[in-house]
């Protein structure tokens, strides 16, 4: 990737600059039996109509704390990546009292409301469906995202050396999260074109990176699995095989 990049947004314009139609985050739910394939450009596209959402409709700044009280999915990866592209901070699994708005899963929704700022809930249903019945209290993202703008642009730069992501009581800016990033990629072998497997949750740093930054900003994708626990070894050695995985991290 690009040795000038400093935030984690930054190494997404790289991969999209480098091979937009190469594949970067494949999601399954062992749970449901979904799989969904994001190339490099749906991914960007995603996070860009995503960043609008946050910068627009949410009138989110840069410095403001976001909680992401979100699992492992190929949609928190997308909320990840709009957070560093708008400037906001991406408080995982943060105190929603304390954040300036809220993007809550399924499961989190009674916790969230203890936000006082906007509220964002993900229905995580296949391809990104929207709640059968919208939540009290919260905008769908499924419904609001769609109509956002496929590119997006700041009101102004964003810092690199502001605080960008805060996870198990660790905050780093986002030069700190490209610097870590890279360390990771190197200590677990990844290079252009690696494919790691990995069924951690994203409520640790480990999680996030194996998860995201780490294949990110080495040049490679991921193949992010939840509830892999169901799936059994030899579900498991299918997948190694058929997904093309070169590094597993269960």
């Amino acid at each position: 990737m690009n040795s000038s990049d400093r935030t984690a947004a930054d190494l997404l314009r790289s991969a999209l600059a480098a091979d937009p139609a190469r594949p970067l985050v494949t999601f399954y739910d062992d749970a449901t039996g979904e799989r969904v394939e994001l190339s490099v450009a749906t991914f960007a596209n995603w996070v860009a109509k995503t960043a609008n959402l946050i910068q627009s409709d949410l009138a989110a700044e840069p410095g403001d704390r976001v909680a992401l009280l979100l699992p492992a999915h190929w949609q928190s990866a997308v909320w990840l990546l709009a957070c560093s592209s708008a400037g906001v901070v991406a408080d995982v699994q943060g105190d929603p009292a304390a954040a300036d708005l809220v993007v809550s899963g399924p499961d989190t929704l009674e916790r969230a409301r203890a936000c006082r700022g906007e509220r964002v809930a993900l229905a995580l249903r296949p391809l990104g469906g929207r709640f059968p019945q919208p939540p009290e209290g919260f905008a769908d993202y499924a419904v609001e995202v769609p109509s956002q703008g496929d590119r997006f642009v700041p009101f102004a730069p964003v810092d690199p050396q502001a605080p960008a992501l805060a996870v198990g009581g660790v905050e780093l800016t986002g030069a700190q999260l490209v610097a870590k990033a890279r360390e990771d990629a190197e200590a677990l072998g990844l290079v252009p074109g690696s494919r790691p497997l990995t069924g951690r949750t994203f409520d640790t740093w480990e999680g996030l990176s194996t998860g995201l930054f780490a294949p990110l900003a080495s040049g490679g994708s991921v193949v992010l699995c939840r509830h892999l626990g169901q799936l059994g070894a030899e579900g498991l050695a299918k997948r190694v095989e058929s997904e093309r995985v070169t590094n597993t991290a269960e």
